[in-house]
């Protein structure tokens, strides 16, 4: 029987993963290399090995209602986009509020991960770890999640550019890069153009002399502000909207959306048209980067080819001379050295995962990997349903498929990402939000039953089905259960307005113009109305009137608490 786990880093994900041990009954053990919590979100003045690192400017692109664990809602107060120093204040909070820390060994690092010798019978691993004063200690355990991501050894593909070995200039990944004060004044070329690439392209060319963004494939960008300035994700990552994916053609949906993004700004135009269709893949979230091109403080180029002596070469054979220095966001080799080489068994040597968290060749399915994943949504509540499920599957309450059908649904999964990913690196690693979420919280119990919550609480199933697909749906019921969820979810949007809130707006008198959104309101509905009188269509005059109370109802219900 499972009783001992061990949790091998205190990042976001190895938090959630102490609490949900605690929560089942288990004894999780904690081990963190370095001297606090945080992970990735612990900004660090130079980077460290072997540790996750993050520039100073770093802002979040999820927003606090949709990213926050299911049972602990963001302050009110929080703006909706955060800083990296504000989310490891929330962690800090999480912690202290569900007395995690006790269960942490820090400074204490895991050198290996291994099988006992009667793993067929017991399931059991044998971990040794390191500590500050460098002693070392086997310790076993009954099951194993490991936490510490994959970002910590970056991938800088120099050995495929002819001509680096001459080149004057520096070189260097994001990784190593803090602020863009070095680089002040100076001619920098970024390569890659993920969400870090365009962060920090965009950061130094606000400073620098000129600042090329270099591109394989470009990308659709979009800032982090929907309809009416509200969060993005809090307006398209929503159940209705996930249906209609479902029911409309994937092109028609393609076209609309893409024609929305143009009319903000031509991605053509810009140079930022990329091959693939926007529903293929992740969309680049970045406030600064059209006006930065719009200014000519940022040129975008073709990817990059080779080094000359003092400058670039790029694929269309354009070469910028007088390069100062080239910022590599090329991303990360996500390996775990300390876990058992027969895991990664790959064709390419990566690790083979069901559901992207199960090694299927386990003759006993008590190790998880956490948070190896891509999506398109927030990453902390994927992780959360991750450790929810996984820690029920070292219970034995769920159980997992045969390795047979594991590694045919990991195939099948595989292919369908093939489609829009040609890397199969890539297309292992992709999942899609809400069917990823949806899926693991059916296996734990806790998938909101939406037809029993249409008919017992209808104001709320209005919220669940039309609203943002935020974590406290997955606390509603079933195990893990928490009374504040009905509460946390008629109060959402009341938070994102919160951090609004810092000074009295004047509101305009009522009855004095006819400029104001009741009187245009009026003056339209009564040009239409006037229009299908004329033309004497009693059955459009009716429809008109339903869709007008209709969008009154939603938007009513859709903004309010």
């Amino acid at each position: 029987m499972v009783r001992r786990v061990a949790v091998v880093g205190a990042g976001s994900s190895g938090l959630a993963c102490i609490k949900i041990c605690v929560d089942e009954g288990l004894e999780p053990v904690c081990f963190e290399s370095s001297d606090d919590i945080g992970g990735l979100w612990r900004f660090k003045e130079a980077p460290e090995p072997q540790r996750a690192s993050i520039y100073r400017s770093l802002v979040v692109n999820t927003s606090k209602e949709m990213m926050c664990f299911s049972d602990y809602p963001m302050p009110d107060d929080y703006p909706n986009y955060m800083l990296h120093s504000q989310l490891l204040q929330y962690l800090s909070l999480y912690a202290e509020h569900f007395h995690l820390l006790r269960y942490i060994n820090f400074q204490t690092t895991v050198r290996s991960v291994t099988q006992r010798p009667d793993f067929s019978l017991s399931g059991q691993w044998d971990v040794v770890t390191i500590n500050r004063d460098g002693e070392e200690e086997r310790l076993v355990f009954d099951a194993v999640l490991v936490c510490s991501g994959p970002y910590t050894n970056p991938t800088l593909p120099l050995s495929g550019l002819t001509g680096y070995e001459t080149f004057t200039g520096r070189c260097f990944h994001s990784w190593e890069y803090k602020d863009a004060e070095a680089l002040r004044g100076k001619r920098v070329v970024v390569v890659g153009m993920g969400n870090s690439g365009g962060d920090i392209a965009v950061e130094i060319s606000r400073s620098s002399k000129k600042t090329f963004l270099s591109t394989r494939e470009g990308a659709w960008v979009t800032g982090r502000m929907s309809t009416n300035g509200l969060p993005l994700d809090m307006m398209n990552i929503s159940r209705r909207i996930n249906i209609l994916k479902l029911l409309l053609p994937q092109t028609l949906i393609n076209w609309v959306v893409e024609r929305a993004l143009n009319q903000k700004y031509d991605h053509r135009l810009y140079g930022l048209q990329p091959r693939h269709r926007i529903l293929d893949r992740g969309i680049l979230i970045n406030d600064g980067l059209p006006g930065q091109i719009l200014q000519g403080a940022l040129v975008l180029k073709p990817n990059l080819k080779a080094f000359v002596e003092t400058g670039v070469v790029f694929e269309d054979g354009t070469v910028e001379e007088n390069i100062d220095a080239v910022v590599f966001c090329t991303g990360y080799n996500g390996t775990f050295p300390f876990l058992p080489p027969a895991l990664s068994e790959g064709t390419h040597g990566e690790l083979t995962l069901y559901k992207r968290l199960f090694p299927p060749s386990l003759q006993h399915p008590t190790l998880a990997i956490i948070a190896f994943f891509r999506t398109s949504g927030p990453i902390m509540p994927t992780v959360e349903m991750q450790a929810r499920w996984a820690v029920k599957v070292f219970s034995g309450s769920r159980h997992l498929p045969s390795q047979e059908k594991m590694l045919e649904v990991l195939e099948s999964d595989r292919q369908r990402s093939m489609k829009s990913y040609t890397c199969p690196l890539q297309a292992a690693l992709h999942v899609d939000y809400i069917t990823y979420v949806d899926f693991m919280a059916k296996e734990v119990g806790v998938q909101p039953n939406l037809l029993a919550l249409l008919l017992r609480d209808p104001v709320l199933w209005l919220k669940v089905v039309f609203g943002p697909f935020t974590p406290y749906q997955f606390r509603l019921a079933g195990p893990g259960q928490w009374a504040g969820a009905r509460h946390a979810i008629l109060t959402q949007w009341k938070r994102v307005a919160q951090p609004f809130k810092t000074r009295a707006v004047p509101e305009p008198e009522p009855g004095q113009s006819v400029f104001s959104l009741p009187g245009l309101l009026t003056l339209g509905g009564s040009v239409i109305m006037a229009v299908l009188l004329s033309k004497n269509l009693p059955a459009l005059q009716g429809a008109a009137e339903f869709l007008e109370r209709s969008r009154i109802f939603l938007m009513d219900n859709w903004y309010t608490g």
